[in-house]
């Protein structure tokens, strides 16, 4: 009976919109034709293009492929003798961005030098770290215990900048591994330096707050740079009250970059000189000063906010954050709601990469080409696990890493055989997985994995939060 209710009122509308279209009256929005946006959407994705940094994509494309390696490694990491069966990684998926059929061992196979796969006698398939991740876990423990002292120091001076000089712990857990963090970073690190910050719970939660205020780490890391190009290598000893601070920031574009592009005839500039130079010689606040009586929107105030997200960035050990972990501090160091349109009005300090579900910024100095200028140890580390990564996600075309000890190899070169009689060419390919079955065990058939549309592109950072779902440009 409401079914056929249904179909009677879908009728009686579709009749009356004839009506209406037949005596030439106007349309509601809904119902005008697309065809007018989709040209203004191939126009914007065309600006897009002229934008993009090719350099800085290479290095996105291998943040992403190491983010879903390190998942694999820190679930095997978690199981006892760093082995469990291959059906049990199975709730991974997600988080690497596997749509079905393709399953996680399929991920697992492409990458024999660091997970290991092999059948027991009853024929269940089990997974585990090959020697050289194990060695490789041992070198990022003891990485992650020497650079402690430095992370505890960017910890506090975050903490310094904040207004209320404390920060919600679940917000600095999305920069755990960006950071530098160590992965007990909740229930034990916190509690290493009580000379510097204290663990507080307040009613909405856990905080860590500051314990005592250290002028010399009151000096900006952008402050410091300026301060050895111009000969002084002691600025931060110098260090007195955070006050007004009027210094222009580096810019880089990529070589074929023109500040401006052409639509419709006329010339749209992506970077207006005159707005460039006023902006560099525009005073601001340092990001350890008080803030709150800044007006939102003045110069003074993007300005402001410019420097604090130069040394949020800063901190990190690639130079670049997924934007929600910059988003979600607003509040926190009094930067505009619309932050995500400060980082794009100021292309040249900060470069806004659209690959994936979430974007990423980076900070352009730190970058030549597709290399950091400073590595930290941590780093370095992770170009290790990507020379031993066969998976190359969907661009194959990845480049190279740099490496000043040995000789240097494609970042993701051919595998070698796995332990239950798989093996990858010669020449690179990667290796797909056919399955039968949803149920089936029997995952090592011979084959090539597909990289396109199979995986998408997931960040997997800490305490993962939803996809920015805004569109750019």
């Amino acid at each position: 009976m409401r079914a056929t209710c249904s179909r009677n009122c879908l009728a009686e509308l579709l009749r009356r919109l004839g009506q209406v279209q037949a005596q030439g009256q106007p349309r509601c929005p809904s119902q005008l034709s697309s065809a007018r946006s989709m040209t203004r959407g191939r126009s914007v994705n065309e600006r897009s293009k002229k934008k993009r940094v090719n350099d800085l994509e290479v290095v996105i494309e291998r943040c992403k492929v190491v983010s879903k390696v390190l998942a694999v490694v820190d679930a095997l990491k978690m199981e006892e003798e760093h082995v469990t069966p291959l059906k049990r990684l199975e709730i991974l998926r997600p988080q690497l961005g596997l749509a079905k059929p393709h399953k996680v061992a399929h991920f697992v196979h492409s990458s024999p030098q660091l997970f290991e796969v092999c059948r027991d006698s009853r024929g269940v398939m089990w997974a585990g770290l090959s020697p050289p991740a194990e060695a490789l876990v041992e070198e990022e423990a003891r990485l992650l215990e020497e650079h402690s002292p430095t992370a505890a120091e960017y910890v506090t001076r975050l903490l310094m900048m904040s207004v209320q000089r404390r920060l919600p712990v679940d917000k600095i857990a999305h920069f755990r591994r960006d950071m530098g963090l160590p992965h007990d970073f909740r229930a034990r690190w916190v509690h290493m330096f009580p000379e510097l910050f204290r663990l507080v719970t307040l009613e909405d939660g856990d905080y860590l707050e500051l314990v005592s205020w250290n002028p010399n780490w009151a000096v900006t890391e952008h402050e410091k740079n300026m301060a050895a190009l111009a000969g002084n290598t002691n600025a931060s000893s110098n260090a007195s009250t955070p006050g007004e601070l009027s210094l222009p920031f580096q810019m880089k574009f990529p070589p074929d970059f023109k500040s401006y592009y052409k639509f419709r005839g006329k010339a749209h500039h992506y970077v207006k000189t005159g707005n460039t130079e006023q902006f560099q010689k525009t005073t601001y606040l340092s990001p350890y000063a008080e803030a709150k009586d800044l007006t939102p929107g003045s110069h003074e105030f993007d300005k402001r906010a410019v420097a604090v997200m130069h040394e949020i960035l800063s901190f990190t050990l690639e130079k670049r954050l997924v934007t929600d972990h910059l988003t979600h501090f607003r509040r926190e160091f009094v930067m505009p709601q619309k932050l995500m349109r400060l980082l794009l009005k100021h292309y040249g300090i900060f470069y806004v990469s659209e690959r994936g579900k979430r974007l990423s910024v980076f900070l352009t100095e730190a970058y030549d080409g597709t290399e950091l200028i400073k590595k930290a140890p941590l780093v370095r580390w992770r170009e290790k696990v990507l020379r031993l990564t066969g998976y190359r996600g969907k661009n194959k075309n990845i480049g190279k890493v740099h490496e000043s000890s040995d000789s240097e190899h494609c970042l993701f070169g051919a595998s070698s055989s796995t332990c239950d009689g798989g093996s990858s060419d010669d020449d690179g390919a990667d290796t797909i997985l056919h399955v039968e079955s949803e149920d089936s065990d029997d995952f090592l058939d011979d084959g090539t994995l597909t990289d396109d549309g199979e995986m998408d592109d997931v960040d997997m950072d800490d305490g993962q939060m939803d996809d920015a779902g805004m569109g750019f440009f």
